[in-house]
């Protein structure tokens, strides 16, 4: 099937070629780093994890996410995501890629990945973290492949794709979870001790997951002949509607819980954050528009007549993603270092090398995206063709 990944238009030849740049500038920006080090990038003593660590953390929930369609598909029979799903489980597959190729990237020297390997540490939980994400990889790219491959025969898949996609759903829970006790494990750091840190993390990815995931269906809609059901767009961005009031909600708990408390260590990472701490404040005009995006988002996606517009619900959507984005994909491991062992702000700025590592491996991301979802749409035509 890989095949129809091979043919295409001169656009598609185009935005092949530019994710291959950017992918080709990463790896050269990464040699550097090999060569030189860590000590290139803008993480120090005080700052151990960068936007490294942040998008990985942001991209185990848009892996997780592809679950909010499996559950509603596989155990409620809700034949209107079928069309969706398989975009979902192969989203899922892309998303665990890039996750391990941040973790690949921040440990500085490949060889310290075969540590995991070879030394295993039952008592870590970065042990447990890469054995599920492994599993939901492999899961995701079984079920999607297989499914393709008997859409393509037209005979319907082997029933052992369902037993997977039944283990799949709380796997892909688990991901998350696993990916929040890393921080919420951690007693020293005030901001991240929190018990309700994996709820948290599921909110928002259960939010900017699906967020994304209809992004593309509409994206998809204008610029090839796939079709997602305007039924299924309107009933995932209801989901994302409601996942993000949570997310929301969490938040202003912890909000609430730090200042109650008036506990130094658990105002001082929402001070940074929102306000500035003993002058530092460089995090402070994306935490707000991190605020204002998702209250904008939130309420065009509850009124009904803007949600069903189309243009709007694009608008919200973005919103959204960014919000979350910026929420766990720069404020939520940013904060946490604040403040440090000796009670002072030491602030983190990426370099121009991570910043073009990190466009590298979200170039590899894509690449993948693309392939897999140029399978899925050239097999769906094939279908329509010997249909009519």
């Amino acid at each position: 099937m890989l095949e129809k990944a091979l043919t295409g238009s001169k656009r598609y030849y185009a935005w092949i070629s530019l994710l291959l740049v950017l992918i080709i500038a990463g790896l050269s920006a990464y040699m550097r780093q090999f060569n030189y080090g860590l000590g290139i990038t803008g993480m120090s003593r005080d700052v151990t994890w960068g936007l490294y660590i942040s998008q990985f953390t942001f991209m185990v929930g848009v892996a997780a996410s592809a679950v909010m369609v499996a559950i509603p598909y596989y155990l409620h029979d809700y034949k209107i995501f079928g069309q969706i799903v398989i975009l979902g489980e192969f989203l899922a597959v892309a998303a665990v890629i890039v996750c391990m190729l941040f973790i690949f990237v921040d440990m500085g020297q490949p060889a310290r990945f075969l540590n995991i390997v070879l030394h295993p540490t039952p008592h870590s939980v970065m042990f447990w973290d890469m054995c599920v994400l492994l599993g939901y990889l492999l899961l995701n790219l079984f079920i999607g492949w297989t499914v393709m491959g008997a859409e393509k025969k037209r005979v319907p898949p082997p029933r052992w794709t369902k037993v997977l996609a039944y283990v799949a759903i709380p796997w892909a829970i688990s991901i998350h979870t696993v990916t929040a006790f890393l921080y919420a494990g951690l007693p020293g750091r005030y901001y991240w001790l929190s018990a309700i840190m994996a709820a948290r993390f599921l909110a928002s990815a259960f939010a900017a997951g699906p967020a994304l995931l209809i992004l593309l269906c509409l994206l998809l809609r204008k610029l090839t002949a796939f079709k997602a059901p305007a039924e299924a767009i309107q009933a995932l961005a209801k989901i994302v509607t409601y996942a993000m009031i949570a997310n929301v909600f969490f938040f202003m708990l912890e909000v609430f819980t730090a200042f109650y408390s008036n506990i130094p260590g658990h105002k001082a990472a929402l001070q940074y954050l929102f306000a500035g701490l003993d002058g530092f404040n460089n995090l402070v005009p994306f935490m707000w528009t991190a605020a204002v995006l998702a209250f904008l988002g939130i309420i065009m996606l509850l009124i009904p007549k803007l949600r069903r517009n189309e243009k709007v619900l694009t608008v919200a959507l973005i919103a959204v993603f960014v919000a979350a984005w910026l929420d766990k994909g720069l404020g939520l491991v940013l904060g946490g270092f604040v403040p440090n062992a000796f009670d002072r702000v030491k602030e983190y700025i990426p370099t121009s090398t991570e910043l073009t590592i990190i466009l590298g491996v979200y170039a590899i991301g894509i690449l993948l995206l693309t392939i897999l979802y140029k399978v899925v749409i050239g097999v769906r035509e094939q279908s329509m063709d010997c249909e009519h």
